[in-house]
């Protein structure tokens, strides 16, 4: 939706994201201490005749995106 809107010549985006579970005390940055804690990797392709400057870009967008910051942050279930 971005690309279009600002004419970048993206054809195909692909996300991909890998699930796994560790120990919070192997967690550097996590503020969990205890118990297993889900790990979510994320791999973008993009696709198109894009320059340095507009992957770049796009993969900032990528990252203001609602599902990317839900699944970055930590989850407090009650």
């Amino acid at each position: 939706m971005y690309a279009d809107r600002k004419g970048i010549p993206l054809t195909r985006a692909t996300v991909r994201l890998r699930h796994d579970r560790i120990h919070a005390q192997d967690c550097e940055r996590c503020e969990t201490e205890r118990g297993l804690l889900s790990r979510i990797s994320r791999e973008i392709e993009l696709e198109g005749d894009l320059d340095d400057d507009q992957r770049a870009r796009l993969m900032l967008i990528a990252d203001k995106c609602p599902v990317h910051r839900t699944l970055s942050s930590e989850i407090a279930w009650e």
